[in-house]
This record gives C-alpha cells, structure tokens and sequence, in this order.
C-alpha cells in the first residue's frame, strides 16, 4: 500500500553549487518538488525558487522529490539543447550515494531490468521484460553496517525511480522509500538516496566539467 503523498516542502535557501552566464548548478534538498505538481497546493518547487532569484533559469532534467543532490540548470536556449543532449545521448555521467537495507553480499555489480510504469499502482515503476525500457545501473558497495549498506550507484540510463525498483529488486530497498521499503526500512526519516556527482561537457566550449553535493546523511 502505497501512502498517500502529503507534500509539506522544505523551508531552505537555494543551495547554489555553481553559476556562470551559462549555467546553474543547484544542491536540490530532500522534499522539494524538480518542478510544479499536476495537483494543487504543490506549485512550490526547485525550478520557481530558481527563477525567483534567477530569472533566466531552465529546467534541464529531474531528480525524484524525495531525493537530494545535484541538478543542473540552463541558462539560455541554446544551452538547454546542449545539455539535453548530454543527457539523452548518455554523455552525462552521474553518481549517487544511498543507504540500503541489508548487507549486500557482493561488492559490486551490474543490473540490467527494463522498467515501466506500474498502471494500476502509480506512481510504482516496475521490472517488465514485456514491455518495460532498457535500464541499467552499476553498484559498488562503500561501507557495510550493522543491517544496513551504503553504496554508490551509477545510472546508466534514466529511467523513473529506476536506482529505487533497481536496488528493490536486489532484495535491498532504499531506506527510508515511502514506495517501495517496508517495515522497518521505511521508517528513516528521509529517502537515504543523494545525487552526489555529476559531469557532462559545458555548453559554452565543450569543457569537461564535474560538480558535487555533500552527502546530508
């Protein structure tokens, strides 16, 4: 049973990792919305707060509400379209930090599970060898707790919750999921997942360019 979504988002100032004439490059906190909700009461979010104090700010790509970490803004057309096509094109790297359930046995690994929306159940994603979408994700294991891992995760694609259904499906739910964690796993008190890193070439001369968030948890 999926809880109902009571969106109560953050009261912080922006976090501003980086700016040029180009770009923005924003540390996203845990509970705000990338952009406005489809429903009422949740117009507040990462991309209004941004263009309150940086009129010129565009939107770029998204991380879940739950999630914090880094987010990249364009500043004008042209390097929007540029750096969509980081993205789309997968030339972007990124990496992530989350805490899980469990103690993996491994210390790294590869998941390969094509993923779509689960219909009945949204906002769940889910594994569909039918009809699901390539997703891949790599793993390394950075620290083993008493019942709990921490471990880096690199998305190779960037597919809806993927990194969440993707651990989920290794048996080791992110901590904290209101959606896919249960029991006790689901009582942290906060999505344990953090975009920490994230490169990609700079639209203005094509520049390797590399930026991170510290990890809050």
């Amino acid at each position: 049973m999926i809880p109902d979504f009571i969106y109560d988002p953050p009261d912080v100032p922006l976090s501003v990792v980086y700016e040029d004439r180009g770009i923005l490059v924003v540390d996203k906190p845990a509970g705000l919305l990338s952009v406005p909700g489809k429903l009422a009461g949740r117009e507040d979010c990462l991309v209004s707060r941004l263009q309150a104090a940086y009129w010129d700010a565009l939107l770029v790509h998204r991380l879940d509400c739950d999630t914090s970490g880094v987010m990249i803004f364009a500043r004008n057309k042209r390097a929007q379209g540029f750096l969509g096509q980081e993205f789309e094109k997968r030339r972007a790297r990124k990496s992530y930090i989350a805490r899980v359930a469990g103690e993996l046995a491994e210390d790294r690994g590869h998941i390969d599970l094509p993923l779509c929306a689960d219909w009945p159940n949204r906002p769940r994603q889910m594994v569909s060898h039918e009809h699901g979408r390539p997703a891949q994700t790599d793993w390394e294991v950075v620290e083993r707790l008493p019942g709990e891992t921490r471990v880096r995760l690199f998305p190779l694609t960037g597919r809806s919750h993927q990194l969440r259904v993707h651990m989920l499906e290794l048996g080791h739910p992110i901590l904290g999921d209101p959606i896919y964690a249960t029991g006790a796993a689901r009582e942290a008190p906060r999505l344990m997942l953090h975009a920490e890193w994230l490169a990609l070439h700079h639209p203005a001369g094509g520049e390797w360019v590399e930026f991170r968030a510290p990890v809050p948890f």
